[in-house]
This record gives structure tokens, C-alpha cells and sequence, in this order.
């Protein structure tokens, strides 16, 4: 049966097999910094940790290509922890566990990380090969990019060296991005007062599930369901008709996944039971229909369970409700010029309410800083209307594109010689760190590229096996015939 270490490029995979066994959620970056520290003093190489967690490892130029320009690669550490509900998993102690289908590698109902460890795994095979022609070569391997690009942010003028740098983060082998979007993080919070339910009424938990979620840059524009605005949906017409009350709410984990599963507490007057479990039915049926092409099936159920000792305040819960029904999701407008790349979007993202507090989480997205400007305030003044504090944070640069880069040139002139044809050059609509660092490190010329994968971000999430060997050797030809200095 065939496993990782069988596959081609044998050197990259069987690195991506060694990350697959150290626990590398974000937010949890030790076990992987260790990891990766150990991996180049093991190689004699100059390696260090900076002040914000990023590692950094340096391979001198191939003797007699010393005036090439230094090169910069770059990946991230960390993964997106999610797994489906019914898989037991503990991302701080569990390995991944994989296998193949046909020609895809996944992981048992759980991300597989190949956002970005396949990224870092090539990083490693770079510099492990003493065979590989290249000049100055920098490993700059950021910490906790899911998050807010922490590592990213956090990178100071001076850490590295290099002219160029090389993201080995986007999702389609064969393609080239020399632009992103920028992101904002949209919090909007509300403390209340918790109130006691009609002895009288019944509780019913709401459970959604099935949905595909995946990447909210990558994968926004594919109308894939928000198990938020599902959920919203049935919630608000069983306050609006059976006299619902709301109790908790838990929807979605990662700001910047889309949501796939949701529950929901209610209480409702005995005498409504059976008109809330036909709503529920309704639901799932409706919900279904609308996104059969889209969707795996949907699973929307409701099922009696103990009264709880606290509801939401009526008034608390009818605008909390209504500001998330009303809230953007989605793609807002795509690029004028280029029409069928997404320009700017919204990711409503998770929603939390128990315990006396209130708070929604929104990722909006956008290359041009007007709309994205224009997206936050209008999402603002949505969660405003309903009493609600709104806080925008984590900013990040989008990054505008260079098609007069001399390492573009580079690149596809390398990609016609080994393929036969010219690479697509694009702009990404998801968030990379080439922007914040770009910010940061003014005059850097930058590309991201990267093997296949599909659904980063969610359970689904899958690595073309074949676009692998494709991806390094394209790297490999990159780094031998770089730019001079």
C-alpha cells in the first residue's frame, strides 16, 4: 500500500511525513520551532529564532554563483486545526494521520496541513541538498500565519538578507501571484445580562453540520454555505413564529475558514415542539435544495434536551439575530478589470453567544484599500445598529503587483524551458504574507507559487500528488538560474 514516504519527490515528502507527526496547530508553535531549529543546526547551517518566533536559516551560494541575488524562502509553520465532528482529534498531541486516494493525499477527517507543510518541507529538501546550484539561499519559516500572521507582522528590518523573495504558499501548481488582498478583522461584542427561562417552555439543541467549509479567501467565491447564515435562518423565524428563545450559539472556529457546523440552545412553549422539529426538517430540506450542486449533504436536526438555567434577554437576542442575518458574507465585487479574480469579501467568520457575552468574528478582505474600507464600515454600522461594540483589528497590506519583476522574468523563462508552456500569472484574493512583509521590508521583489491543494482550511482539504515533483523541480530550476546581483 502505497504511503508519504513512497511518494516523488521522495526528499520533500518525507519531510512533509515528519511535520505530519509534530503537533503544529496555530497558536502552539514550540514542538515545530524546535523541530525546525534542531533541522538546521543538524546541517551545520546559521540558524536562529527572532524575537517574533520566526525561524531563519542560512545556506551559503553555491561556490562561483556568489553574485547571484539572495533569495528568500518562504513558508509558514503553522496549520488550520479543524476536523469534523465525529472524528476524535487533539491537534496539540495527535499526529495527522493520512492516506491516498487515487492521486490525492488526505488526511482522516481532519486538516492536513499541507497548508503550508508542504511548503516547508521543500524548504527543507533546498537546503539539506548539497548537489542543488543557487546563490545565497535564507529560509525564513514565519510562526502562527493562520491567526493574523503573527510572524509576518512581527519580522523586523535587518533579520533577513535577501533581494528576493520566493512564497511557497498558493494552492495551483502552474500559477504565479504577484498580488493579494488585504485583510481587516471585524469584532463585534455585547455583554448582557442573562435571564431566567419560562419554567413552562422546553429546550431543543439545534444541530448543523456537513457543510465543506474551506478556504474563506480561496474558496469564497465558490458559493459554498456559511453555517452561520444557515443556522441564522432557522433561528430567526422560530423567534419570529413559535415564540423561540435563544440561548446559546456556537458557530464556526477560525476567522479565516468558512464556517461549517453550528449549535444552537433554544427554549420554545411545550405546545410548539412539533412545529420547531418540521422547521428543522424544512430547514435541512430547503437547505439542501439550495445547495445540492455545492454542498455535501447538509444535516440540520433538533432534538430535546434539558431546560437551561439562562436564556438570552429578549430584546439582546432579537438584534444580535437580526445584525447577523443582516451582516455581508460573501464576495462583494470583483476586480473591475480583471472580472473573474475576487476583489473584495467578507468571511462571517464565527459566532458566540453564551455566558453573558455576545461576539461575532468577520475576516473582510479587499486589494483595494477603498473597498476595503468601504466593507468595514459598512459592517460596522450593521453590528453598531444593534447595540453592539465593533472593534476592526489585524490589518494587513494587500500586495500590488510587478509584472516588470526581474524574478517573473526569471520564472516563467525557467517554467516554458522544463514545461513546454508559460506559467499563469495571477493575483490571489486570499491573504499572504508576502504583503506584511513587503511593508515591512520595502524594495523586496516577491512571487508565491506552490503545489495543488483543495479545500485548505477544512477536513476536505487534499495535495495533487503530481503537482508536486512539478513544484520542486520548478523550484529547484528557479534557484539555479536567478538573477544577478
Amino acid at each position: 500500500m502505497k504511503t508519504i514516504l513512497s511518494l516523488a519527490p521522495q526528499n520533500v515528502w518525507k519531510h512533509f511525513y515528519s511535520l505530519t507527526r509534530i503537533p503544529r496547530p496555530s497558536g502552539y508553535m514550540q514542538p515545530v520551532t524546535d523541530f525546525l531549529v534542531e533541522f538546521g543546526k543538524a546541517l551545520s547551517l546559521e540558524t536562529f529564532v527572532d524575537d517574533s518566533g520566526n525561524v531563519i536559516i542560512r545556506k551559503p551560494a553555491t561556490a562561483g554563483l556568489e553574485n547571484r541575488k539572495g533569495i528568500i524562502l518562504q513558508a509558514h509553520m503553522d496549520m488550520v486545526p479543524q476536523k469534523n465532528n465525529d472524528t476524535k482529534h487533539d491537534f496539540k498531541k495527535d499526529p495527522i494521520e493520512t492516506y491516498i486516494e487515487g492521486e490525492w493525499l488526505k488526511a482522516k477527517g481532519t486538516t492536513l496541513g499541507a497548508d503550508n507543510g508542504l511548503g516547508v518541507a521543500a524548504i527543507m529538501a533546498v537546503l539539506e541538498d548539497p548537489s542543488l546550484k543557487h546563490g545565497p539561499l535564507e529560509a525564513l519559516i514565519t510562526t502562527d500565519e493562520e491567526t493574523g500572521m503573527v510572524g509576518a507582522f512581527g519580522l523586523k528590518p535587518g533579520t533577513i538578507q535577501g533581494e528576493i523573495l520566493l512564497n511557497l504558499d498558493s494552492e495551483d501548481e502552474g500559477e504565479l501571484y504577484i498580488g493579494c488582498a488585504g485583510g481587516m478583522d471585524v469584532t463585534a461584542s455585547l455583554q448582557y445580562k442573562e435571564v431566567e427561562p419560562d419554567p413552562e417552555d422546553i429546550a431543543l439543541k439545534i444541530i448543523l453540520k456537513g457543510l465543506r467549509g474551506g478556504h474563506s479567501g480561496l474558496e469564497i467565491n465558490q458559493g459554498r454555505a456559511n453555517a452561520n447564515k444557515l443556522m441564522v435562518r432557522f433561528i430567526r423565524e422560530a423567534i419570529a413564529t413559535y415564540e423561540a428563545r435563544l440561548a446559546c450559539w456556537e458557530g464556526g472556529n477560525m476567522r479565516n475558514a468558512i464556517p461549517r457546523e453550528a449549535e444552537a440552545l433554544i427554549t420554545v412553549p411545550a405546545g410548539n415542539e412539533k412545529e420547531i422539529l418540521e422547521l428543522a426538517s424544512y430547514c435541512e430540506t430547503l437547505f439542501n435544495e439550495e445547495y445540492g450542486a455545492i454542498e455535501t449533504p447538509v444535516t440540520f436536526k433538533a432534538e430535546r434536551t434539558d431546560l437551561p438555567t439562562f436564556v438570552v434577554p429578549e430584546e439582546i437576542q432579537d438584534n444580535v439575530v437580526n445584525a447577523v442575518f443582516a451582516c455581508h458574507d460573501g464576495v462583494l465585487r470583483y476586480i473591475p478589470t480583471i472580472p473573474d479574480t475576487v476583489e473584495t469579501s467578507s468571511n462571517l467568520a464565527t459566532v458566540s453567544v453564551k455566558e453573558g457575552m455576545a461576539e461575532v468574528k468577520i475576516l473582510a478582505r479587499s486589494s483595494s484599500d477603498s473597498m476595503k474600507e468601504y466593507l468595514t464600515t459598512s459592517l460596522e454600522c450593521c453590528f453598531s445598529m444593534a447595540g453592539m461594540k465593533v472593534v476592526l483589528s489585524g490589518e494587513y497590506s494587500g500586495w500590488q503587483p510587478d509584472i516588470d519583476s526581474p524574478i517573473l522574468h526569471a520564472m516563467k523563462e525557467a517554467y516554458k524551458k522544463q514545461f513546454g508552456n508559460e506559467p499563469a500569472v495571477k493575483v490571489i484574493h486570499a491573504g499572504l504574507e508576502c504583503g506584511i512583509i513587503g511593508a515591512n521590508i520595502p524594495g523586496l521583489d516577491m512571487i508565491s507559487f506552490g503545489p495543488t491543494l483543495r479545500s485548505p482550511h477544512s477536513p476536505d482539504e487534499r495535495a495533487y500528488i503530481p503537482s508536486i515533483q512539478k513544484f520542486y523541480d520548478f523550484l529547484v530550476e528557479t534557484l539555479e538560474n536567478s538573477p544577478e546581483k
